[in-house]
């Protein structure tokens, strides 16, 4: 599991936005690129050509869920 304290240090590769833990993924708060890194061993695959970008819809919901403003 990612720690607080990692997860306050870290963020987005390609935007140095902040990143939220949900599951299995690290999701950039970012708006216009909705990046999803996933966690492979309990270690932050933080690659731009492995992530993925997320639709819209289901970034706004993870972000409301977190609390983070649109």
């Amino acid at each position: 599991m990612i720690s607080k304290e990692l997860l306050d240090i870290i963020c987005c590769p390609e935007t140095k936005a902040d990143l939220v833990l949900e599951g299995n993924y690290l999701i950039s708060t970012d708006p216009n690129t909705r990046r999803k890194y996933k966690i492979a061993n309990d270690i932050p695959v933080l690659l731009i050509n492995e992530s993925e970008q997320m639709e819209d819809s289901e970034w706004k919901k993870i972000m409301f869920k977190h609390g983070r403003e649109l």
